[in-house]
């Protein structure tokens, strides 16, 4: 797999791979724990799903400006480890939220959260700037040999970047299965199953106890004595007990992010000479330019970076759609989907599941491709993905109809028992999933590789900081997912996202030969 690549992608990947492992085990549980832990509506936590996830990404943009100007790409990265661990530690901490304590709690949660985003955005970025200097560098010893070995060697960078995007995602496969697994360990240590539609009833009892509807009266006692509790009982001290086990767990599994972290930094430091600097070499050869040539690099300066605001563009309307696997579509695996022997939480990893299983097969298509003398070029590849997520919500939106599934919140009141009968199985699930991970396959790595192609060689911590920016604004639209999910019928959510994608694809196909003559 890694033959014909730079020495020291292999390494580069690993140590990506524990700081993802570390970051989808909670990544997998954060709306659901929010919800769970403070009691907050599934808007609410969206919001601050919505910021968190936004944050991650403009911090990205912070992080390449120190890394660029500093110099110090591999200290930046080292320092977002370690940063990113404080988070996590102050996460796994097992306190029970009250009334007398949610003040300060619930801000220090966010604190927390506000620490893995920062230290995410030292990282992220300037890592895969870093690989990106390792292909200028492995192009540079290419055109040594020859014209023919320079061809070669060109067509091996979005290759590369697919690789890192496996293992990126092999961390993202194991880790939806940690919290689910040591929350409901601990539930059955006290004696208790678990249930995802009980913590929400439970902090609605806690709140407004007899007030509560007949119906969700009656929902809460069947559930109570689903999970092995007595409806005979004290209920607020049982939905007390309930929800400190319940979330007790979580924040034990907070403790294995924490270990992720120390890992990646020891592979990091152990390998940080391999790794280039970016910037460096390309500051040093500036001095030797005449100042036409200078002025010529300007203006091709300007032009690709014209193009990358353009991508930027379309990339915000992918991730406003696809990381409503985080968003919606959790919250529809919650509601709509048989859950009772599979989480909710860890259907977020069929998608890694997928890039690991799928990222083989396409780089083969695009590979034959290439050497029939037929390449796809990068901006065509991702117009192409943006059409294929949309074939996931036009499947979705379809198959509600048919079902005739209402709003969420219409959805809430509905009887445990009468519920059941109206879930999907797990293969729509699956289905989506397919369809979303072959879009980001198309997207993602591809959008890294073509950052790193257009980007001038003292600004690439910025570059790809200016990716996840594009990202960033894309999730700071996130709660508009949950809000439509909860108003309307599920179809029409659906409906928007799959508007979303095709006005994006056709934009991005407006856009292509344009894309290919600047990057040529």
């Amino acid at each position: 797999m890694f033959k014909n690549h730079p020495k020291g992608l292999l390494l580069a990947a690993l140590s990506n791979m524990g700081e993802r492992f570390g970051y989808y085990i909670m990544n997998a549980v954060l709306v659901l724990f929010l919800c769970s832990k403070f009691g907050l509506s599934d808007e609410t936590s969206g919001v601050i799903y919505s910021f968190f996830y936004a944050g991650i990404y403009v911090l990205s943009l912070v992080g390449g400006i120190i890394a660029d100007r500093t110099q110090n790409y591999k200290g930046t990265i080292m320092t977002g480890l370690v940063v990113m661990a404080l988070g996590y530690v102050i996460l796994s901490v097992p306190v029970m939220a009250t009334s007398n304590n949610v003040s300060w709690l619930l801000p220090l949660t966010c604190l927390a959260l506000f620490f893995i985003a920062f230290g995410n955005g030292l990282f992220k970025g300037n890592l895969q700037a870093i690989v990106g200097q390792m292909y200028d560098n492995f192009e540079a010893e290419a055109a040594k040999k020859g014209e023919e070995a320079l061809r070669i060697a060109k067509g091996q960078r979005d290759s590369g970047f697919q690789i890192f995007y496996v293992f990126i995602n092999i961390g993202g496969l194991v880790a939806p299965f940690v919290a689910p697994m040591l929350r409901s360990w601990w539930l059955q240590v006290n004696n208790l199953s678990y249930d995802a539609s009980l913590p929400a009833l439970c902090h609605q009892y806690i709140n407004n106890g007899a007030a509560l509807s007949a119906d969700a009266l009656n929902n809460l006692g069947e559930l109570v004595t689903k999970v092995g509790g007595q409806t005979g009982g004290d209920l607020t001290a049982f939905c007390s007990h309930y929800l400190n086990i319940f979330n007790t767990g979580i924040h034990y599994s907070f403790i294995a992010s924490v270990v992720a972290m120390l890992i990646s930094l020891v592979i990091f430091i152990s390998s940080r000479n391999i790794f280039p600097t970016p910037g460096k070499e390309g500051a040093v050869k500036a001095e030797e330019y005449t100042e036409e040539e200078k002025r010529e690099m300007a203006t091709e300066i300007k032009q690709r970076m014209f193009a990358l605001f353009a991508v930027l563009g379309i990339a915000v309307f992918f991730w406003f759609s696809f990381h409503q696997n985080g968003m919606s579509l959790s919250l529809f695996a919650r509601d709509f989907v048989v859950t009772d022997t599979i989480a909710p939480e860890i259907w977020q990893a069929v998608n890694p599941f997928f890039v690991i299983a799928l990222t083989p097969a396409i780089m083969w298509i695009f590979g034959s491709l290439t050497r029939a003398g037929r390449a796809i070029s990068t901006p065509r590849k991702i117009a192409y993905g943006m059409g294929i997520a949309g074939l996931a919500y036009l499947f979705l939106a379809i198959y509600s109809m048919m079902q005739g599934y209402p709003s969420a919140e219409e959805c809430k009141i509905i009887g445990d028992t009468a519920k059941d009968t109206m879930k999907a199985g797990p293969w729509v699930l699956i289905v989506v999933y397919f369809f979303l991970t072959v879009a980001e396959l198309f997207i993602s790595p591809l959008g890294l590789s073509f950052v790193s192609k257009v980007a001038p060689k003292h600004l690439q911590g910025l570059c790809q900081g200016l990716w996840l920016g594009a990202t960033a604004v894309g999730n700071l639209l996130l709660w508009i997912g949950p809000l439509m999910y909860n108003k309307w019928p599920i179809w029409m959510c659906w409906s928007v996202f799959l508007v979303v994608c095709l006005i994006s694809m056709g934009v991005m196909f407006g856009m292509v030969k344009w894309l290919e003559r600047v990057t040529k």
